[in-house]
């Protein structure tokens, strides 16, 4: 069965993305990105989202240096031995309501190093993950559906813990 899949151009998307955004937190949306021992096509992908062609900051999107700013981890990689206690750091140091994002198939699953001695086998084991997003490595239109996933899910309140 061949499933077709309707996607939204960029400036439909990013026009969403920037609605529920300033409906949300009446202000830009931060994201740190924390690389926990990938092999950095994922993150080729989410700064690609920097460059003109998507260029995420008209529509709100801003990455930050620093968790404590953020209202996003978006992390990639499946979080080697060396990274565990950074990424949990840095999930602490981020302030709530927060969202986490795990981006390609090692974040999620651990990917080809899954049950190896040198990971955790993903995001999941070591932290709440919020929203998934699939691929190896995901495109960047994929990325910004992931955050308009996130978003949907921050403006329905779920998991009230958390905010």
């Amino acid at each position: 069965m061949v499933e077709t899949i309707i996607q939204e151009t960029v400036e439909e998307l990013g026009n969403k993305i920037n609605t529920r955004i300033k409906k949300l937190f009446g202000r830009s949306l931060a994201i740190r990105e924390v690389d926990a021992g990938s092999c950095n096509a994922c993150e080729v992908e989410a700064m690609a989202l920097e460059y003109p062609f998507y260029d995420m900051e008209r529509f709100g999107i801003h990455v930050v240096a620093s968790p404590r700013h953020a209202d996003v981890l978006l992390i990639t990689g499946p979080v080697t031995r060396n990274m565990e206690l950074g990424l949990v750091q840095a999930y602490k140091a981020t302030p709530s309501p927060k969202i986490v994002i795990a981006m390609g198939t090692c974040a999620i699953t651990g990917g080809i190093f899954k049950d190896s001695y040198a990971v955790a086998n993903g995001v999941d084991g070591l932290i709440p993950v919020d929203v998934y997003i699939p691929g190896c490595p995901p495109p960047p239109q994929a990325i910004m559906q992931g955050l308009m996933v996130a978003l949907d899910k921050m403006e329905s309140g779920f998991n009230a813990s958390k905010f």
